[in-house]
């Protein structure tokens, strides 16, 4: 096999961080290539000494030049998948052991970079963002197959990222049935997905832990759900023993969607949604006049905004709004309340999160407990040494006063 890949060599200094389990190879790290691969064929990667340091997938295309699989030589097959599918089902086996619905497979976290598989019961949902793995397609269907035996297999490869790759977009049935929606069972609780315009592949799976933990802290209180999508936090807690529960979002099929989750998990007695722009109620329920006094509304507020950065250029201006939401918050918040606040962007660390919410608290003259921490479900697993599979971080706060 030795003979026939092309070889990459890398530049001194650029093996370390490959050797450390990073899988992306840029193009400013090659020193050169022996001889021409085609775009989405697998090559073999050595340092400058000529040391072997793995396998990957080459795009001439892209600014990852190679996408390493292993730090072996390996073949492309059935069986190569096979392995690493079964591999990364037993981490949610373990893990997450009575869920159904959880993400199959997570890119670079289970060290198939370029590849993610979610499955909502007996549906497939296949996203491919990578040349290698998109030329793989149908040998990857196959053993997802074999390996679950779905009612169907959908792809939702519509991620912007695919331009990168030289990838158009590419939706549609890869297997068994066409499947608009499915219902989705959730730490018990039941919600609808939609697999063909619904977010990422259908809805938020990184949080399915986290939805069920901070309900348990919604007991006996009043809580408020921002940013509710399809008011996962809300059911959740209105599930565990809210006393009244508030959700709001600027969408209107979201809102419509709640409530439909709210009454098909028969918690629309003590559930209330609400179409608005977030910033602009909480201002609106903050604002008081001269000689007004604010009145604290509620026991528990979340906060888990869509991202509001993409890239490092934009971290300043995603501060600036991540802050603004967390003094409305605090003004609202009685005390001994407790603030939920989730940060989805990776480039926002999180100290850099936390120090945020401590300065809003700051400003508003309030002391914050520190109650739990929270980060992506484990069907989206975190190898520190590749940062960019961290990307999801929280904490609860306790109103000291």
């Amino acid at each position: 096999m030795e003979t026939t890949l092309p070889t990459v060599l890398l530049k001194p200094g650029e093996a370390d961080r490959i050797v450390a389990g990073h899988p992306w190879i840029y193009s400013g790290s090659i020193l050169r290539i022996t001889q021409p691969p085609e775009d989405g064929e697998l090559v073999q990667v050595k340092d400058h000494r000529q040391r072997l340091l793995g396998t990957g997938l080459f795009n001439s295309k892209s600014k990852i030049h190679v996408r390493m699989l292993s730090p072996d030589r390996v073949e492309l097959d059935a069986a190569f998948f096979e392995e690493r599918i079964r591999s990364a089902l037993d981490v949610r086996r373990r893990h997450q052991p009575g869920a159904t619905s959880f993400r199959v497979v997570n890119s670079e976290s289970d060290l198939l970079s370029g590849l993610i598989v979610d499955k909502y019961g007996d549906v497939l949902v296949l996203q491919t963002s990578s040349l290698g793995m998109d030329r793989r397609k149908g040998l990857i269907v196959q053993v997802l197959q074999k390996i679950l035996s779905p009612r169907s297999i959908l792809e939702r490869s519509d991620t912007a990222s695919r331009k990168f790759e030289g990838l158009e977009t590419s939706n549609g049935v890869l297997a068994g049935e066409p499947v608009e929606s499915v219902e989705a069972n959730l730490n018990g609780l039941k919600f609808r997905v939609d697999l063909q315009e619904g977010h990422k592949t259908g809805m938020y799976l990184d949080q399915q832990v986290n939805h069920r933990l901070v309900g348990e802290l919604a007991k006996g209180r009043t809580v408020l759900d921002c940013f509710t999508f399809l008011g996962g936090f809300a059911i959740h807690a209105a599930k565990a023993g809210a006393k009244q529960v508030l959700g709001l979002d600027q969408s209107e099929s979201a809102i419509a969607a709640a409530k439909n989750h709210a009454s098909v998990n028969g918690v629309e007695s003590t559930t209330t949604f609400e179409q608005a722009n977030v910033f602009d109620w909480l201002k609106s329920h903050t604002t008081t006049g001269p000689n007004d006094r604010l009145v604290h509304s509620f026991d528990l507020i979340v906060l888990d905004p869509p991202s509001f950065t993409r890239n490092r250029a934009s971290v300043p201006d995603a501060l600036r709004g991540y802050k603004e939401i967390h003094l409305r918050a605090l003004k609202l918040l009685r005390p001994g309340g407790i603030l939920a606040t989730f940060c989805c962007s990776h480039h926002v660390d999180a100290k850099l999160f936390e120090d945020v919410a401590l300065s809003a608290a700051f400003d508003q003259r309030r002391l914050l407990r520190r109650i739990a921490t929270y980060s992506q479900s484990p069907d989206h697993p975190v190898l520190p040494s590749i940062p960019e599979t961290e990307y999801l971080k929280g904490a609860a706060y306790e109103v000291v006063r």
